[in-house]
């Protein structure tokens, strides 16, 4: 099975490049971000031409999260009862015998900012619903776009980064506890180092210049770690015409 998470930054604008993509890397299971659709606006018989189930949650300009499978999607769940919100953030399914939490974690525009601070209640709230998830289902993938940089090895420059948003302590404090759980950073099973990143700014030929941040991430429960045979960020899609700003991030797991 090959998992993969794409923030894509508009469907709409991005739906040649998934096609495209999922051409080429052939994933089993696709979680997006960024989806900026209401559900229904969503290019189902598009995704379904390209061999693909799909569960939706939507709302129109912001946020909005899918999954794409090539085998059937149960048990979704858009809501958990201690995350209630217009917000369409999440997204939970089951995929054979695991289960797949998408997440478009809260970005919270700055340190200090009451949208900070809501991002701060929220991964608490969503550490409480993935510790049942877990419980519920011992092969757990979470992944999506965290909004946040695990350690300095995830950032181009740490100093000019340092307890700003996305690499504040706190930020990580919170993705911690989460990983404390039972999850691992799949990607670090496999690359120890650092220069790797899954998100550039559209300013300053960051991309280019490899100025990018590594938010992009898939957690795997422990029962899943001995299947887990690689990790990669897919950087290609980020080099083609009016690209995301996120690229590929994948896991590969053998059947067991």
């Amino acid at each position: 099975m090959k998992i993969a998470s794409w923030n894509v930054n508009s469907l709409k604008v991005r739906l040649p490049h998934l096609e495209q993509w999922l051409a080429e890397s052939k994933p089993d299971v696709v979680a997006l971000q960024e989806t900026k659709l209401t559900d229904d606006k969503f290019p189902v018989d598009e995704i379904k031409a390209m061999g693909y189930e799909v569960a939706f949650s939507g709302q129109k300009t912001y946020n909005g999260v899918a999954v794409l499978s090539r085998e059937p999607l149960t048990e979704i769940v858009t809501d958990p009862p201690n995350l209630t919100d217009e917000q369409r953030r999440i997204l939970a399914v089951t995929v054979g015998d695991v289960r797949v939490v998408n997440l478009y974690v809260v970005n919270g525009k700055a340190v200090g900012d009451e949208k900070y601070d809501y991002k701060l209640d929220w991964l608490s709230r969503m550490r409480d619903f993935l510790e049942g998830e877990l419980a519920r289902h011992p092969k757990l993938v979470v992944l999506g776009d965290f909004n946040i940089a695990p350690d300095d090895r995830d950032v181009h420059d740490p100093e000019s980064w340092h307890e700003k948003i996305l690499c504040s302590k706190p930020e990580r404090d919170a993705l911690k506890a989460i990983t404390d759980l039972g999850l691992t950073d799949s990607f670090r099973l496999f690359e120890d180092g650092d220069g790797h990143f899954s998100w550039w700014d559209y300013r300053q030929a960051a991309f280019r210049r490899n100025m990018g941040l590594r938010i992009d991430l898939i957690l795997i429960s422990d029962a899943l770690k001995a299947a887990a045979r690689a990790a990669a960020i897919e950087r290609t899609p980020r080099t083609w015409e009016r690209p995301s700003d996120h690229t590929p991030v994948t896991l590969e797991l053998e059947d067991r």
